[in-house]
């Protein structure tokens, strides 16, 4: 890289060369994982959302490198924090993340920050990431996105890292990311990354709904010319077993559709009638090329996906939970190294 990133919101903030830098350093560490470049730095940890594998990979990034994660978890034992600008504060939050992103800023050397939204707000107002952005805004240290309503670009980081230790060279190889039934609508942010992260690395793309989960259409069209300047491909399939012969990956997670966004009693009561054809076996498994089944966790057995798939060889979720570790190490020294 040839400048420190100031922030890492979405995939496409690191050029592929960029990522592929990354990558080869995220390597690096996995094979020697102590070092002290980060002695006396400090990561400030913003969760306005539940989190295990975030958490504790950043947390213990830091430790590997010498440095120090300090974590707060908003309204549990840290203040109900406001985002809305020119509002009377008479509500539950204490604070405005202006006061807080300012403060933050003179204590820590960089903000990881968690907040996607509720399934019953609007889309056009949560698309925009007020809350990361405000930080970007107010604060004076880098962010780095730890998932936003729009992405999960450290996910998409670890995916990769994946694809690229089970499979090689992840160009024009098919990956299907597919939806996935679930008993509540769940947030877009991963499918987003892995979706334009696999695109960016040129891989040939197949990406399964039923009609009605069709994703934001800025993130499609980010997908489509990544993929395009990358020479690989993407395809959308409304049918899972027409998108699945040939594939060497399957990415299977649930999101929320935007067409009944706001209203999830009216998009479960459609989902209903997905559940039995979009719920990953081993039969679909077995309709692939090999493929390794992929799912950034957690995940609910029998749900989404059949328990005998997390009790297959082809199960590399524990892989991607691991590999999130090694590419936010990578990050951090990028970003304060």
């Amino acid at each position: 890289m040839t400048k420190p990133l100031e922030s890492f919101m979405a995939p496409q903030d690191l050029t592929l060369e960029e990522t592929c830098e990354l990558l080869e350093l995220a390597k690096e560490l996995k094979k020697d994982p102590i070092r002290r470049d980060l002695y006396g730095k400090t990561l400030a940890m913003i969760f306005f959302n539940q989190s295990l594998r975030t958490r504790m990979s950043f947390d213990i990034a830091m430790n590997q490198l010498g440095g120090h994660a300090s974590i707060l978890d908003i309204g549990a034992g840290t203040w109900d924090l406001e985002h809305r600008d020119d509002v009377v504060m008479d509500g539950s939050a204490s604070e405005h993340i202006r006061e807080a992103a300012r403060v933050t800023s003179r204590y820590a050397d960089a903000i990881a920050l968690r907040a996607f939204p509720k399934y019953d707000t609007n889309w056009e107002e949560n698309r925009r990431e007020l809350i990361h952005n405000g930080f970007i805004r107010e604060g004076t240290v880098p962010l780095i996105n730890m998932e936003s309503p729009l992405h999960h670009p450290c996910q998409g980081l670890a995916d990769i890292l994946t694809i690229h230790e089970k499979l090689g060279p992840p160009k024009q190889v098919p990956i299907v990311i597919s939806w996935g039934w679930h008993m509540k609508p769940l947030p877009m942010a991963v499918t987003d990354s892995i979706f334009v992260e696999a695109a960016k690395h040129g891989m040939e793309v197949r990406l399964a709904h039923p009609e009605g989960w069709e994703l934001d259409p800025e993130i499609t069209a980010t997908a489509e010319t990544l993929a395009s300047q990358a020479g690989g491909s993407v395809k959308v399939y409304n049918d899972l077993d027409e998108a699945l012969p040939g594939a060497r990956a399957v990415y299977f997670k649930s999101w929320g559709s935007l067409r009944n966004y706001g209203n999830p009693q009216k998009e479960m009561a459609e989902a209903l009638a997905h559940r039995e054809k979009w719920h990953l076996t081993m039969d679909h498994m077995r309709r692939t090329d090999k493929g390794i089944f992929m799912h950034c966790l957690p995940a609910r057995r029998g749900v989404e996906v059949a328990a005998e798939v997390f009790e297959d060889p082809c199960n590399a979720t524990t892989d991607e939970a691991e590999n999130r570790l090694h590419v936010q190490k990578a990050l951090l020294l990028k970003m304060l190294g």
